[in-house]
């Protein structure tokens, strides 16, 4: 296939402020790669953007199937933008299992682009299809674009060295390129990831690229698209230098920046587990920061390893998802009752038990705030954007090393595998929390507090400050273990008013919308973009709705009550069956929380958060 010297020059560019495209395929297809680098593609050209990828919740599911489809939805934008969308404008279908799980989420009037290749009697059987949609008239009122991209790979690879098998491995670069080119992206961020990605098998690297440049050219010549698009950069984002980030990428350098702030190495132990794993393989590129990464043969000699590591004066950490939390449970209460500083990160999934690995939920904030035996308090935070992880990350270094207490930081698999733009920070903006270690001898002893009720932390083996501490009841007064019921509920209260007491360090959050009036949305986690893209809607049409965001899970920020009651109704939409609303119920009994739950693995959508705002006001 020849190259033409102007591609595209006879059709005439259609501005488009937002677009949102979902590639869709076997797992083995490669829609992850592909979604990744079309974001990173539009990331390079200034365009605001959120990424929605979508995994298979089973390992090797029989390719051609329902459950073996992954998908991977992005958009981008001229403008300031908040969620992925609600509906594709593009659904790329590289196979009838991938067309029938997702067409109906496309807009009316959306392009279907399937290929043909793979859609032969064996293939619509394996989608559990009795009729072919693109025959029986599912795709009525799409704009259908039918491909045979196996051949026209195999066509564009004629003179490849690779086998037959990984010639069609690089059909889903030939499906990018006809992206790049339907929407005026450029080729060459992604020429360059490829070879550097296959520095060492450039036939590889040669093979992909061929493939990408014919299905930009493919769209060019053969006519296949009404149009050419252009969405322009985004110019409402304060300026800054910006950069994608993952969620998880953006938690593991806020542990990393916590660390340093602190004036700490950093030591996390961990075991892999989804939506999670990839913390510990991020943290474990950054050992010139002296960074310590150990994969722990279990869950329990993670947790355990890290507390190790905190005793010895490093920040201990660990990382996981809502069934490993469960395992940690013990060695959590033992590091509250050592009062030493760990942060453990849930990236939480749908559940229970093994639930759905791939799925995002937030049901594990029972779990993070009431789930220890005792009355065993600790500090719960949660982010609400990937690069939101950043920040979040510092707060709970912070809060654990400045209290002397382990911390859970909630994230979800949404957060967790999203992206967007990051306005990289100042360095010299992060503000130190420098830890001072007990040095002094003078009536020392390890439980000992200060003006906050906050223990003091002394490394083993310091002259003078030999001491004993574990999971047995401490003496009020000397730190020896003490079996005297009035000693327990004083150091159980202790223990209570020192969490507690974090609530002087919190500001009430800011309210986005109507100050007061008839309804205040309460969010938490994740929900931050479907609610602040429905609220915009909402406020456009002249509602008189306000929406909060908490940060802080517990203890509560200070205010609330006070915010609570310049208002008729609060809704809290969470993605459980109304664990935030029953915790708030409990703290402000006066005040009606109405409970907006779902479970479903996948997040709310801008569209049915506007309507049930609409049924309330």
């Amino acid at each position: 296939m020849t190259v033409n010297s102007q591609p595209g020059a006879e059709l005439p560019l259609q501005s488009q402020e937002n677009v949102v495209i979902r590639f869709a395929g076997d797992s083995g297809d490669g829609m992850q790669i592909t979604g990744n680098q079309f974001t990173t593609t539009s990331a390079i050209a200034g365009n605001d953007l959120a990424t929605l990828p979508d995994f298979p919740a089973e390992i090797r599911a029989p390719a051609g199937t329902r459950p073996g489809v992954s998908g991977f939805q992005v958009r981008f934008s001229s403008s300031d933008i908040h969620t992925p969308g609600d509906s594709p404008d593009v659904l790329v279908a590289m196979n009838p299992a991938a067309l029938v799980v997702n067409i109906a989420d496309l807009k009316p009037g959306g392009i279907v682009l399937v290929n043909t290749g793979n859609w032969g009697e064996t293939d619509l059987k394996k989608a559990r299809l009795a009729k072919d949609p693109l025959k029986d008239g599912t795709l009525n009122g799409y704009r259908l674009i039918e491909i045979d991209i196996n051949q026209r790979v195999k066509e564009a690879l004629t003179d490849s060295p690779l086998s037959a098998r990984d010639v069609q491995r690089c059909k889903n670069f030939y499906t990018l390129g006809l992206m790049y080119w339907l929407y005026s992206r450029p080729l060459e961020p992604t020429e360059k990831w490829l070879k550097a990605k296959f520095g060492k098998k450039p036939d590889l690297a040669d093979a992909n690229i061929t493939a990408m440049r014919a299905g930009y050219n493919a769209g060019d010549i053969q006519e296949l698209f009404q149009g050419r698009y252009e969405v322009p950069p985004c110019d409402t984002l304060p300026p800054g230098t910006y950069r994608n980030v993952m969620g998880n990428e953006a938690l593991s350098m806020g542990l990393v920046a916590g660390a340093e702030l602190a004036g700490l190495e950093l030591y996390l132990g961990s075991y892999p587990i989804t939506p999670a794993s990839d913390i510990l393989h991020y943290l474990s590129g950054y050992k010139n920061h002296g960074v310590v990464t150990v994969q722990s043969e279990d869950e329990i000699a993670a947790i355990c390893s890290a507390i190790g590591a905190s005793f010895a004066g490093m920040i201990g950490m660990t990382s996981t998802s809502g069934p490993g939390v469960a395992l940690k449970t013990e060695a959590l209460g033992l590091a509250i009752s050592t009062e030493l500083p760990l942060v453990l990160v849930d990236v939480q999934r749908a559940g229970p038990s093994t639930g759905m690995p791939t799925k995002t939920e937030q049901s594990d904030l029972y779990q993070a705030v009431l789930g220890r035996n005792g009355d065993a308090p600790l500090p719960v935070v949660s982010c609400s954007t990937p690069s939101d992880a950043f920040e979040c990350a510092i707060e709970a270094v912070r809060l654990a090393v400045r209290y002397m207490t382990p911390v859970i930081l909630l994230s979800d698999g949404y957060i967790a595998n999203g992206s967007e733009p990051w306005r990289v920070p100042d360095a010299d903006s992060l503000e130190p929390f420098r830890v001072k270690f007990q040095t002094e001898t003078k009536d020392f002893h390890a439980f000992k507090r200060d003006d906050r009720l906050v223990r003091p932390w002394a490394k083993p083996g310091t002259p003078g400050l030999e001491h004993r501490i574990g999971g047995l009841e401490k003496d009020e007064h000397s730190g020896n273990i003490s079996y005297d019921p009035i000693n327990h509920e004083r150091m159980t209260h202790l223990r209570a008013n020192k969490i507690m007491g974090i609530q002087r360090e919190i500001a009430t959050p800011e309210v986005f919308g109507a100050k007061e009036g008839k309804l205040l949305v309460v969010g938490w986690g994740s929900t931050y973009g479907s609610i602040r893209s429905a609220m915009e809607i909402c406020l456009r049409d002249g509602k008189s709705i306000g929406a909060i965001h908490m940060r802080h899970m517990w203890p509560f920020a200070p205010g609330l009550a006070e915010l609570f009651a310049r208002y008729e109704r609060v809704l809290v939409p969470e993605l459980n069956l109304g664990q935030l609303a029953r915790l708030l119920r409990s703290e402000y009994p006066g005040v009606e929380f109405i409970s907006y739950p779902k479970v479903q693995g996948l997040p709310f959508s801008t569209a049915e958060l506007v309507a049930r705002f609409d049924e309330l006001v």
